[in-house]
């Protein structure tokens, strides 16, 4: 039987009948208090001590009585799909308690490998006798301002106009791309170290992205400072903050701001906070060791003790992929966290920038091209700036775009991993390119299981397997340039 909903509450009404009944305690107690004049032998304290004692007790009588229903309307259990999916529950204490299991497991792996394998963190990995070696490495990463200072004196030309807009455009072309095979020749022809390599490389990436940006910003506010010097009208979503100015304190600022996108002012903050400044640093060494700690202890011996990956049993081969899948989750969360949380709000803050948005929450992304354009947001307002909208403007169309996009960033992983490695077999360009179907796929299975329960679990699903796809391509890419020939 259905018991219908009642205007008024069992709890209502208990309180209510608990307020009446309080009231006409208190005026009682007023009524003694004023005739018989006890206040000098009972003490304010003792009458509310009576008072609540009574209204207690008489408001027990109302509570939980045979009589009142205890169920009253139709409930779905905390756990059933409807309050799950609809996201009706919180579920925190579950995951609280995922994160205790957390930690007492990777605790128990911890002391299991430290019995195993013993203390095996040595310098030789991150600072070898190759690292003395590595002084042409670091003369060229010296250099690598002059090419600033070479695309400074083109842009000053311009504004000057002694000379053309085409040899503008040549001159940069040159700058840049001399910018990004001075350092692969140098570290080609000298036996450096990985990590020594692998930093010149990106720090050369990062020159040749921010002078890109450079020119491009540059030309494109040329372009806008004539059509208003010929009197044309801008469109009112076009903006410009600020003059067109080349210079060269902008320029250096921007340089060295976490920052791909170049403008010639950005927003700022008010002052340096030194404690905070101070924690993230002790975060940053904290986080770096034990991601070095990882790779030491968990990374090196399974890849050591491996055979290789396309010579052997598959079973075996699929064993080795899941039990190094858990260490390489690790490192990359700690790498994701060092350096686009602490490191770039470190220099962030040292450098006053005001823009702090270097990552959206990704882990929440539904589809692989969301996770994409949410993980990185320097590099993806960069190829939204400087390469997908360009594309779109000049009749390409959008699918094309994204395509160009991914080669870009597929070019540069593989020069990040392959020159460093001097082996030269694609696998960073394929891993990236091989997003692209992923993207179609994980587009076409959202909009068809579009507004249904389906579509719900996918995308919950797909969130995780965003995430584990760039884990993934980052053990493929450590695994293949370390046992590969």
């Amino acid at each position: 039987m259905v018991i219908p909903e009642q205007p008024e509450s069992v709890a209502t009404a208990i309180q209510g009948d608990s307020v009446r009944r309080r009231s006409s305690v208190n005026s009682a107690n007023g009524e003694l208090a004023r005739d018989s004049g006890s206040d000098d032998c009972m003490s304010s304290e003792q009458h509310k001590v009576k008072e609540d004692h009574l209204t207690d007790v008489s408001a027990l009588k109302f509570v939980y009585r045979p009589s009142v229903p205890a169920h009253r309307r139709v409930k779905e259990s905390p756990l059933s799909s409807e309050n799950i999916f609809r996201q009706l529950q919180s579920h925190a204490g579950l995951f609280n308690l995922c994160i205790v299991v957390l930690v007492a497991v990777n605790s128990r792996l911890i002391i299991e490998n430290l019995m195993k394998y013993g203390w095996l963190i040595k310098s030789g990995f991150w600072f070898s006798s190759k690292s003395l070696r590595d002084w042409p490495l670091f003369m060229c990463c010296v250099t690598l301002a002059l090419f600033p200072f070479a695309a400074f004196v083109v842009e000053k030309l311009a504004q000057q106009k002694c000379i053309s807009e085409p040899v503008v455009v040549v001159l940069h072309i040159i700058i840049t791309t001399a910018a990004v095979f001075y350092p692969v020749l140098v570290i080609l022809r000298c036996d450096s170290a990985f990590l020594s390599g692998v930093t010149l490389m990106l720090l050369a990436c990062i020159v040749w992205l921010k002078l890109v940006s450079y020119a491009h910003t540059n030309y494109d506010m040329r372009e806008l400072t004539k059509s208003i010097e010929k009197g044309e009208e801008l469109p009112n979503t076009l903006n410009m903050d600020y003059p067109y100015n080349v210079s060269f304190k902008s320029l250096a600022y921007f340089m060295v701001a976490p920052t791909l996108c170049y403008q010639p002012s950005y927003p700022r903050t008010p002052s340096i906070r030194k404690g905070w400044l101070f924690r993230q640093l002790v975060k940053l060494i904290i986080f770096t060791g034990v991601m070095g700690f990882i790779i030491e202890q968990y990374i090196n011996p399974i890849v050591q003790n491996s055979q290789h990956p396309l010579k052997g049993n598959l079973l075996y081969a699929i064993e080795r992929v899941l039990k190094l899948s858990v260490p390489n989750l690790y490192v990359w969360l700690c790498m994701f966290y060092c350096f686009f949380h602490l490191w770039l709000n470190i220099l962030a803050e040292l450098l006053q920038f005001g823009d702090r948005e270097f990552y959206k929450d990704w882990w929440n992304a539904k589809t692989v091209e969301e996770y994409w354009r949410m993980w990185n947001m320097p590099v993806h307002k960069w190829m939204i700036r400087h390469l997908y909208f360009p594309c779109l403007r000049n009749g390409i169309p959008k699918g094309v775009a994204i395509l160009i996009a991914f080669l870009v960033s597929a070019l540069f992983h593989e020069l990040c991993i392959a020159v460093p490695c001097h082996i030269f077999k694609l696998w960073a360009f394929g891993g990236i390119m091989f997003q692209v179907p992923l993207v179609l796929i994980t587009n076409y299975l959202q909009n068809k299981f579009r507004n249904s329960t389906v579509h719900v679990l996918f995308r919950r699903i797909g969130r995780k397997y965003d995430f584990l796809v760039h884990i993934q391509y980052s053990w493929s890419t450590y695994v293949r340039t370390t046992i590969l020939p």
